[in-house]
């Protein structure tokens, strides 16, 4: 049958099994908008405040269900309005795909009224993107284009696709979505060499990333920690992969990771790295990272390899396979020495953690309060970090937050995709006054599609991690971080959303609860102490083992 254009990109996404997409309407996206409105029961379009906020929500929307988020944008400015996003996804793994619409094609390349080249623009941060000149084409390009979004090491792909295309028609023959492909076993010599490393270390230590959460290792992680007893660091990425609460948690590691994991990494002689990469962030002072270890790299991208760090071993591959295949040949280890040790870190710094500590207090209130399967996303700063540090994830929390491009005003967007995602689940969006200024528009999409997800506002009136930086290595020169006091309850009630103003953190867990019960969009702003620093901390550059634990400002 003839279909034009439009008609197959939703045929497409039918086939794809897609529900839900996000996006905002313009000329060049018209007639695609046009085929939609026939399949509203079939697709559920959201119309964000701004195409930031349409891709923010794909993302964090894939992010909590493993599914390809998919997002609309017109060309020209509405185009460009996704690249942060993208760039967002592409650095943190994440399946999307994104639709722009660009002039007809025989006006491509004159500067016609809203074009831009979003091929050139995009290439470098998207595993491909297409523009598509012959609607004959149309098909396979977008069901290619799903397939690498998901296959392998996720990742956004973009389909540029000129007004004209949209309108032109083709023959289109249906096809079934392919089923997954089966995870290859991983070589067996492989396999031995790292079993052999294991057999031989007494001091083992893990450090887990994002890649544990995209495989859904979570149980197999578990497993071999507690096989191997070693003690579990994580990447940012990685929070949600591993219980919070388990003995053998150590935290995040590198800057504002804890003493445990740093210095477990500092002092192991075995490093097992499942589905992370080696960030600046984590790793600090290349020459001083687990400089007595042997390390053992798990990944299912090839790049990621000898890139930052040298590796004694690695094996490429599904990493829920290879934790599969390494638990199946493991015995049960014993190591009471060596947890003790682990141990002692985690006393001192407890030590020093002030239980006065405003963003803890917060940060512990909701960890009270919230539901066992909630969903948590943040924007970045510090209130980031501190939820990181402090808020221990269980086996059935999701963690949204932008890791590797640290992308502020992502939060509230990725809160609407996760709720999107799992409309039976809590979500809890955590934010900083900075980065709510950002993408605060977005409210206005929560309130219109009337969802029960809670902001937390931590207001310190500034630009508060630049301000952190900027009194411990800039002589406290505070060049441009102080804010202007908003009355973000004002401009919340405006939006339609139910707000509290905490200033007694006493009162936090009967706020959140009231919060949580509240049937719409709800935001509780707390003013905290613009001083309030997130620690331990190391210096940029610095070893890992080298931690500002405590400072007379806090």
């Amino acid at each position: 049958m003839k279909l034009s254009g439009a008609q197959i990109i939703v045929k497409c996404l039918l086939e794809q099994e897609v529900d839900t997409i996000f996006g905002y309407p313009g000329g060049a996206v018209m007639p695609l908008y046009d085929v939609l409105y026939d399949y509203q029961k079939e697709i559920q379009h959201i119309l964000t405040a701004h195409e930031q906020g349409a891709s923010h929500a794909a993302d964090g929307y894939a992010r909590v269900s493993g599914k390809v988020g998919v997002c609309i944008a017109t060309s020209g400015p509405g185009a460009t309005n996704l690249v942060t996003v993208i760039a967002t996804a592409y650095m943190d793994s994440v399946p999307m795909v994104a639709f722009t619409g660009n002039v007809i094609s025989p006006l491509l390349g004159r500067d016609s009224f809203q074009e831009v080249d979003i091929m050139g623009v995009t290439m470098p941060v998207t595993k491909h993107n297409y523009q598509v000149r012959n609607v004959e084409d149309l098909a396979d390009i977008v069901r290619e284009a799903f397939e690498l979004a998901r296959s392998g090491r996720p990742g956004p792909v973009l389909i540029d696709v000129p007004k004209d295309i949209f309108n032109a028609k083709c023959e289109y023959e249906p096809k079934a979505k392919p089923e997954p492909e089966a995870k290859q076993p991983t070589d067996q010599g492989m396999l031995n060499e790292a079993l052999e490393l294991i057999k031989g270390c007494e001091r083992p230590m893990i450090y887990a990333g994002g890649g544990i959460v995209k495989a859904g290792a979570n149980e197999e992680l578990l497993e071999f920690a507690n096989k191997l007893q070693a003690p579990v660091s994580c990447s940012l990425m990685g929070l949600d992969g591993f219980p919070g609460n388990d003995p053998l948690f150590t935290g995040m590691v590198g800057m504002h990771g804890s003493k445990a994991s740093n210095m477990g990494v500092t002092h192991c002689d075995l490093l097992m790295v499942l589905g992370a990469r080696f960030s600046d962030r984590v790793v600090g002072k290349i020459e001083k990272f687990a400089p007595k270890a042997q390390v053992v790299q798990v990944d299912i991208d090839p790049a990621e390899v000898n890139k930052n760090v040298s590796t004694h071993h690695y094996i490429i591959g599904d990493v829920k396979t290879v934790l599969t295949e390494l638990n199946d040949h493991m015995k049960q280890y014993e190591r009471p020495q060596w947890l003790e040790e682990i141990e002692g870190y985690k006393a001192d710094e407890a030590k020093l953690t002030p239980e006065r500590h405003m963003a803890r207090k917060i940060l512990k209130s909701i960890e009270r309060t919230m539901d066992e399967d909630a969903i948590i996303a943040t924007d970045v700063g510090q209130h980031q970090m501190w939820t990181a540090q402090y808020l221990a994830f269980g086996e059935k929390n999701r963690f949204a937050t932008s890791g590797g491009l640290g992308t502020m005003g992502y939060g509230l967007g990725a809160a609407i995709g996760a709720q999107m995602a799992n409309p039976d689940n809590q979500v809890i969006h955590i934010t900083g006054d900075g980065s709510f200024r950002m993408n605060i528009n977005e409210l206005f999409t929560a309130v219109k599609y009337k969802l029960p997800l809670t902001t937390v506002l931590f207001d310190n009136r500034s630009l508060g991690m630049v301000r952190q930086w900027q009194t411990l290595f800039f002589d406290k020169r505070l060049a441009e971080t102080k804010l202007d006091a908003v009355d973000f309850c004002a401009i919340g009630s405006a939006y339609g959303a139910k707000v509290w103003q905490v200033t007694d953190f006493d009162d936090m867990d009967s706020v959140l609860k009231e919060a949580f019960q509240h049937d719409g969009p709800s935001l509780v702003h707390c003013i905290i102490d613009p001083d309030t620093m997130v620690l331990p901390m190391v210096a940029p550059g610095e070893a890992i083992s080298k931690i500002i634990m405590h400072k007379e400002i806090e």
